[in-house]
């Protein structure tokens, strides 16, 4: 008779969702959950940077709980311009504060900036 037979140590670890074998399980890990946008409030600013470019910046979003490159992307989009994403910061090219606080205030965000 083994130490810990019969008991919870004894066996291998399963999947709560379909019962398997944690190794040999195919279920999807589950999404991380979102934050409802009317919960969360986007800070908006513009940097000058060095040679005189101007960058529209959103910031004050968590990166858990939203999809920040999906955002940036109806970002862009919205506002025909580029832009990137940077710990947690979005950057717009060019002075977009108008675009892109009219953007925000219809998918639900509150506004500061």
């Amino acid at each position: 008779m083994r130490l810990f037979e019969g008991t919870p140590l004894d066996r291998p670890p399963r999947c709560e969702t379909c019962g398997e074998l944690e190794a040999d399980c195919t279920c999807a890990p589950e999404p991380p959950p979102r934050t409802p946008p009317e919960d969360q409030t986007a800070k908006l600013s513009i940097e000058k940077r060095k040679r005189g470019k101007v960058v529209t910046l959103v910031s004050g979003l968590p990166e858990d709980g939203n999809d920040l490159p999906g955002l940036l992307t109806q970002l862009k989009s919205a506002c025909g311009s580029g832009g990137t994403l940077k710990a947690d910061v979005l950057e717009l090219q060019g002075n977009q504060l108008t675009r892109t606080r009219e953007v925000l205030k219809e998918l639900g965000y509150r506004v500061k900036g």
